[in-house]
Order: C-alpha cells, then structure tokens, then sequence
C-alpha cells in the first residue's frame, strides 16, 4: 500500500524532541520527507535524522532559534533550494519563562510571544509561497490558552494568540485549500514539564483529575497532528482540538 504523505516536503519545528519528534517520525513512516529544526543539541538533531532516514525517506536538520526572527529565512530558504516545495508546516517549537501574570516584565513577554506566537505567524509568513494548494499547517497549543495554571501567564498568552491566529490563517488561506489547524496538549509527559518544581505532585493531582487516570503520552498528541497533516483532513480548518484525555471536563 502507497503510504499516503509520499512524495511531501514537511518541516517541524522544535523537531527533534518531545512531541516535536514524534511529530517528525510520524510524518516520516508515512512516506514524507522531514527537515526539523533545533536549538541546542546538534547530537540530538543528528539522532532524529537517522531516525526519520530509516523510514526511506530524506531529512536533514537546520538549526535556528525560532526566537529570532532574523534566522527564520534561511529555514525556508533551505527547504526551496533542496525540495522546491513545502507540503506540511508544523509550528511546535515553544520556549517561555514561568510566572504569574502580574509579575511578567519584558524578558518574559517578549521570550514567549517572540520564540511561540511570533514565530508562528513569521513561518507561515515565509512558508505560505512555498506551499502548494491542498497544503497543511499545524500548530501546537496547550491547556493554559484557555485556562488558569499558575506560573504560566506569559506562555499562556502566547499559546492563546496562536490559536486566534489559527482562525484568521483558515479563512485567509482557504482560498488556496491550505487548511490551518492546531493541537492543543493537556499534562504530557515530556522534559518540559520537569521544570515546574512541584513536578511529582502535579503528576499525581493530573492524573487523579483525569478520568483515564494518567497523563497523557507525546506520541498521543503527535498523532492527532499527523492525522491533521494528512489527506484524510481535508474538511477540518481553523480548529483548535484539544487533546487530554477528558482533563478539561472535568
């Protein structure tokens, strides 16, 4: 059976950990080629691309901190010079400081709106030329867009402004059939969550809370991305899906 993204260009942000990755991998064993990006570990960017290579397909990883929107060009630059294309942008790259809203000064505000929200409307920006009708964009949110999770104002903003983005992009897209979505993660389990010094007991407190009784996985919101990427999506655009479980029912 043709694997159904054969032949498609993505990119994935924040690729090469976390649900960034299992984004990419999932993207790649279904046929497409991957560039990711990455900040910090050139061995972990080396890792995800043999990785995605094993599917049969090409990747190469480009690093750019997604912050800094001067090094947001050559990305795209890349992919034309390499691919001529680009099928499936996927903005998850995410970088913020954690405090309360009314203790939010510029560094704060700025590392969010800059590295999440600003970034996001830059790609597509840079991206959309690139991209064929038909084509798809996925971003990644999070539960503290729309609700309270103490120390994380300023992410929470930021992740907010994306999904309002998410609903502009839609309709100023649809004339070309690009579809525009994004996922938005409750309590997953990845290295991010580490930094919150209450880590352990908000596990426990999530996963009381949460009718499955756990958290949730990378690779369960890395699916619902994928599937958005896909063929099979064509009539879903401008949503914001929520992913956790049952955690906000309750």
């Amino acid at each position: 059976m043709e694997k159904e993204l054969k032949g498609k260009i993505a990119f994935v942000s924040g690729g090469t950990k976390g649900i960034g990755k299992c984004i990419a991998l999932g993207l790649a064993e279904k046929g497409a080629h991957v560039v990711v990006n990455y900040f910090r570990s050139r061995s972990a960017a080396n890792e995800t691309v043999e990785e995605i290579k094993a599917h049969g397909v090409e990747s190469y990883a480009h690093r750019a901190n997604m912050g800094n929107h001067d090094q947001l060009p050559p990305i795209f630059d890349g992919i034309k010079e390499r691919f001529g294309k680009l099928d499936i942008l996927v903005s998850n790259a995410a970088l913020g400081l954690y405090t309360q809203m009314l203790e939010i000064d510029d560094k704060a505000w700025d590392l969010s709106m800059h590295t999440n929200a600003r970034a996001f409307l830059n790609s597509v920006q840079l991206a959309s030329p690139l991209m064929p009708d038909h084509s798809r964009i996925v971003t990644l949110s999070s539960l503290g867009s729309i609700r309270y999770i103490p120390g994380y104002a300023s992410i929470g903003v930021s992740k907010a402004a994306i999904e309002n983005m998410v609903k502009y992009m839609a309709i100023e897209l649809a004339e070309r059939k690009i579809t525009v979505n994004c996922v938005s993660g409750g309590f997953i389990d990845t290295s991010a969550l580490t930094v919150f010094p209450n880590y352990q007991d908000m596990l426990d407190q999530v996963s009381e809370r949460t009718p499955f009784k756990r958290v949730g996985k990378p690779e369960e919101v890395a699916d619902v991305a994928v599937f958005l990427a896909g063929p099979k999506a064509t009539w879903i655009t401008g949503q914001t899906i929520i992913v956790d479980g049952g955690y906000s029912l309750m």
